[in-house]
């Protein structure tokens, strides 16, 4: 809408006032147009890069919280224990061992959503408009914490900077003290500990993309780039336009008189396009924050919390329902 008002704007004071002088030649602005399509296209593809290796990180995360669950329930056991522990102790444990997992996987998602100043939502209301938001937003850390974990853990993560990384230093400790009373074999520590080192480089490369952001160089530049461009192009549209009526006239006055509106609809597509494919790379930059182009890390996070927990054999009834898909999104 704001491009129709800015060209009919233009023709209208062209048109009305005969300001035939007013107009740049296309050369320069075809050059401006250039590099912005350039700049737009890096943008893009660094975006998608982003995107696609947030997507890469959290396909990770699913396929080692599988591997811990199938690891934990099937290498706690009483092969080696000294003195053994009751069947419902090692289920004890394996539950406890499992819903940790669980609460990692909450504490992670909750620090991916934590809003950053360059993001989106933020800076440009994105979502806002269609009351699009994350079920990060719904609720807070503690309630998504404190149905998983004891409350020695709990105070003990709150009491951190970074949840999810003490979530993990407590599965690690939780570990070697089983290794240590043999509920856990020694070659099978190795095991668990390495399945907790990959969660560790998972962990660290989501908070790599969400903490470090697009340059802002290159998206700030871009952004005013696109809008001197669009800007400038009615100065040399409406002209061509309004030279084009003049050749018309000769056969066909009227059309001739009126065809410098046609300019309109024609400028309207191509800053919409331009406009458009700058807010792509935009909404793009930052995987994690909730908008409807995002990773869904929330939908991911509560499939693999069904999954495992399904696997503990759980009834379906106590077991959580994934998140609602609204505006045909998931989050």
């Amino acid at each position: 809408m704001l491009f129709f008002f800015i060209i009919t704007f233009w023709v209208a004071v062209y048109y009305f006032f005969d300001l035939s002088w007013l107009k740049i030649p296309w050369t320069p602005l075809a050059l401006i147009g250039t590099a912005v399509a350039f700049v737009i296209g890096f943008q893009n593809n660094a975006a998608y890069g982003r995107i696609w290796e947030a997507r890469k990180i959290w396909g990770g995360i699913v396929n080692t919280s599988r591997t811990f669950g199938v690891f934990v329930q099937d290498m706690v056991n009483n092969e080696y224990a000294k003195p053994a522990m009751s069947k419902d102790d090692l289920k004890k444990e394996i539950k406890v061992l499992t819903y940790r997992h669980i609460a990692w996987m909450n504490a992670l998602r909750h620090a991916m959503r934590a809003p950053k100043p360059w993001e989106t939502t933020m800076s440009h209301k994105t979502n806002q408009e269609w009351n699009m938001r994350p079920p990060e937003l719904d609720s807070d850390l503690d309630t998504d914490l404190k149905p998983y974990i004891s409350d020695s853990d709990y105070e003990y993560v709150m009491s951190k900077g970074n949840k999810q990384t003490a979530m993990l230093y407590l599965q690690s400790h939780h570990l070697r003290t089983l290794k240590e009373t043999g509920v856990i074999w020694e070659f099978s520590f190795l095991e668990l500990e390495g399945v907790i080192q990959e969660l560790f480089t998972l962990q660290g490369k989501s908070e790599r993309i969400k903490n470090f952001p697009y340059p802002r160089h290159f998206a700030t530049l871009n952004h005013f780039f696109m809008w001197i461009f669009v800007l400038l192009l009615p100065f040399a549209l409406v002209p061509q336009f309004a030279s084009i009526g003049n050749e018309v006239t000769v056969n066909s006055p009227l059309v001739g008189d009126l065809f410098i509106w046609l300019a309109i609809p024609f400028y309207v597509i191509v800053a919409w396009i331009f406009h458009t494919m700058e807010r792509i790379g935009r909404t793009g930059e930052n995987p994690f924050e909730g908008t409807a182009n995002d990773v869904p890390i929330s939908t991911i996070s509560r499939g693999i919390e069904i999954d495992l927990r399904q696997n503990l054999g759980e009834s379906e009834d106590g077991i959580p329902k994934q998140f609602e898909i609204k505006h045909n999104t998931q989050f």
